[in-house]
Formats: structure tokens, C-alpha cells, sequence
């Protein structure tokens, strides 16, 4: 036996929980450094202004209409480059969707009324890596932009949403902070509105997730032992009691479930309205949503059995990082089509280098300009976003029995 590996068996051991934890601290510390590079001076995330056609289109009136509204006093003034462009907040574009609203009485501001209920739209998938936070992160940000008045929840222990709404789940979420403070069965548990967060896009808070969540999945099995029965605060319930607390407040509300068959998935589909199960087409990912289809189908009907509320107003299948010039996926596409017909969505979100490239400074494709991109692939990128969460917002709009 050489020397070294003398050497190698005597020298001291450390622990493995001892290199994840010194690991774990050194790649937080890191991105805290670069999210205070990207975000000064608070750190904190802001939305970009829109140019005064974006902000036309997002109203639904052309720009030369725009610019006479703001002539007349009648709309907020733009802030102006020295060569005379002018730009938008989304605070601003709420404003003069306001104003409109009154003087036109038309449905410039998309608020649910009267009897209209609460859409919950949960977006879940047993496996990770199939677009779910993507979807989540992109369709409560579109709905924001368009008027709605939003409400993100981070299920996810993961917490990739609360990342890309601008909290590191490590540093800017404590104890008590995420949906388990509202879910939990002592006596901590605390309203969804004290852990509802406002977020740098105007009407769109978010209830962020760290690792805490984590607590849920191994409490309601102790909770569960001690039960005699299923009451009203049945871990199935706890979601949706909490949501029913702030409905007043909001219009959709926006859930990306944990990749996982849990407590926490189980509670958000018997909370939704409607639920969107992302699919990525290949034949791997096809049959890893078999068996998440029949194990979710047994569980519920356990749940439905318990007193569980079940009814949706529809159940959608989203084809994410699609590649329409693969042939095989061209083919489980069609394959899935075949199987459950309108129940697939029309529009499939495209596979694209603008999404990777926004997510690495933490940022949507809404969030990002048209700056350091290229033009068609960002425009490609983005109708295809648009299409697909539009065949959403239409779903929504027809559970409210409203026109296009």
C-alpha cells in the first residue's frame, strides 16, 4: 500500500450533513451577492415600464387614443425620453383602465362580479422539469398585466416561484412565513392574509415557500393517526378554508404544487376551480404521468369518499418545452390528442433559449425587454406564451359565463 493511501485512510472525516450545510450556506451567500448585483440598491425586484404601444395593446386601445387621453388630462402623464417616447407603469395602465371603466362603462378592468366565484387554478405534474413553475410564474403574471387581481401561492418547497417573484426562499422567507403558517394544526396558524405578500408587479401578491412547507407532509400523518374521523378541518379542507378567507381580494388565484403526490398536492386539488397538469411529450414523461394519473385517481376518490370537494370547472393538459419540428414529439402530441381530445389545450408553450436566458437573472419572459435578445426568437417565445395563457384566461371567462 503506497504512502498516500496510508494517508488517505488516516486523515480525519468529515460528516456528510457537515459538507451539504457548509455547501448550502456558501451557494445562498452567492446568490444573495448576485441578486444585489442585478437589484440595487434595495435588492429588490422591479418591473420595467412599458412603451406607450405595449401599454396600448394591454388596455385594449390604440396608441394614437392613448396619446389623446393623455393630451386631455384624461390618463396619467408617461414619463418622456429626451426624444420624446413615452413609457407606462402597470400601476399607470390600471389607472387609465379605471378611468375608462367609468366613462365607458365597458369591461376595461376584468374584476369578477356578483355571483362570479373565485378561480384556483392549480398547476401541478408528478414529475419536476415539466414546465410547472414556468406555466405558474407566467400565467399569474400575464393575468396581472391584463387587469386581474392575482394571488400567487408557492406550494413547492423548492420554492422556484417565490424566486422568481424576487424572494430567496432562504433569506427573505422566516419561520411561520409561507402557506403552512396558514396550514398548520397548532396554535400558531395564522390567516392566508398575514403571510400574502405584495409583489413589483401591481396586483399580483404572492404567498412565498421555503423548505418549511416540508412540515405539513410529515405532520398530517400524525394529525391523521390521532383522528377519528374527517371534520370540517380535514387536512384536504385546510387549503381551501384558507383560501375562502381572502376571495374577497382576488380573482384567480395561481397554485404550482410540489412535484410530488402529497398532502399539500392532494389539498390544492380539492381546493381548484380548475387544474392544469403540464406535460412535457416524450414517451418517458407520458408514462410517469400514467401512473401520477392513477395514483392521484385513487387517493381522491378516498377523499371524495371522506367528504372532499371535488368539482371542477375544468381540467386541462399543457404541452410544455415543445419542439414542433421533432418528429417523435410531433407524435406524442398527436397521441395524447387522440386520448383526451379538447381536454389537451390547443396551444402548446414552445421549448425556448428567451425563457432559459430570462431565468437566469430570475426573470419572466414578461419581465425582460426586447434588449440583449433576439427579436424573433423573444416575439416567438412570447406568442407562444400568449396563446397559451389567452386559451386559459378564456377558460376562466367561460366558468364565469362571460363572452370572449
Amino acid at each position: 500500500m503506497s504512502p498516500n493511501s496510508v494517508d488517505a485512510f488516516n486523515r480525519p472525516q468529515i460528516g456528510l450533513d457537515r459538507i451539504i450545510t457548509q455547501d448550502a450556506e456558501v451557494l445562498s451567500n452567492q446568490l444573495a451577492a448576485i441578486r444585489q448585483r442585478l437589484f440595487p440598491p434595495t435588492a429588490q425586484k422591479t418591473l420595467r415600464r412599458f412603451s406607450s404601444g405595449e401599454a396600448a395593446a394591454l388596455i385594449g386601445i390604440s396608441d394614437a387614443y392613448l396619446r389623446q387621453l393623455s393630451l386631455a388630462g384624461d390618463a396619467p402623464e408617461p414619463d418622456k425620453t429626451p426624444a420624446g417616447r413615452r413609457s407606462y407603469s402597470l400601476e399607470q395602465v390600471n389607472d387609465i383602465r379605471r378611468a375608462l371603466q367609468r366613462s365607458k362603462g365597458r369591461g376595461y378592468m376584468p374584476a369578477r362580479q356578483g355571483s362570479e366565484h373565485l378561480q384556483v387554478l392549480a398547476i401541478t405534474n408528478f414529475k419536476g422539469g415539466s414546465g410547472k413553475t414556468t406555466t405558474a410564474a407566467h400565467l399569474a403574471q400575464y393575468l396581472a398585466l391584463r387587469g386581474y387581481r392575482v394571488l400567487a401561492i408557492d406550494l413547492d418547497p423548492q420554492s422556484s416561484l417565490s424566486a422568481l417573484m424576487g424572494y430567496q426562499p432562504e433569506t427573505d422567507v422566516g419561520e411561520n412565513e409561507t402557506f403552512y403558517g396558514a396550514l398548520r394544526y397548532d396554535e400558531r396558524r395564522r390567516s392566508l392574509r398575514d403571510v400574502a405578500r405584495k409583489t413589483y408587479f401591481t396586483g399580483l401578491d404572492i404567498v412565498p415557500g421555503n423548505l418549511e412547507l416540508q412540515e405539513f407532509e410529515h405532520e398530517t400523518p400524525r394529525v391523521l393517526a390521532t383522528q377519528r374521523r374527517m371534520g370540517d378541518d380535514a387536512f384536504f379542507t385546510r387549503i381551501a378554508s384558507s383560501i375562502h378567507s381572502v376571495e374577497a381580494s382576488y380573482d384567480v388565484v395561481v397554485i404550482d404544487c410540489p412535484p410530488q403526490l402529497g398532502f399539500l398536492t392532494l389539498g390544492a386539488l380539492c381546493a381548484a376551480t380548475g387544474v392544469l397538469v403540464t406535460i412535457h411529450p416524450q414517451m418517458l414523461d407520458i408514462a410517469s404521468m400514467s401512473q401520477f394519473l392513477l395514483m392521484t385517481g385513487d387517493l381522491l376518490g378516498v377523499v371524495h369518499a371522506a367528504g372532499g370537494r371535488l368539482n371542477l370547472d375544468f381540467l386541462r393538459y399543457l404541452i410544455t418545452r415543445h419542439e414542433p419540428q421533432d418528429g417523435p414529439q410531433t407524435q406524442v402530441v398527436g397521441f395524447l390528442r387522440s386520448l383526451f381530445g379538447e381536454r389537451v389545450l390547443t396551444n402548446t408553450m414552445l421549448k425556448s433559449t428567451a425563457i432559459s436566458d430570462a431565468g437566469l437573472t430570475k426573470q419572466t419572459l414578461y419581465e425582460i425587454s426586447r434588449q440583449g435578445v433576439t427579436r424573433s426568437t423573444y416575439s416567438r417565445a412570447v406568442e407562444s406564451l400568449d396563446a397559451v395563457n389567452h386559451e386559459i384566461e378564456r377558460l376562466v371567462r367561460q366558468a364565469w359565463r362571460r363572452g370572449a
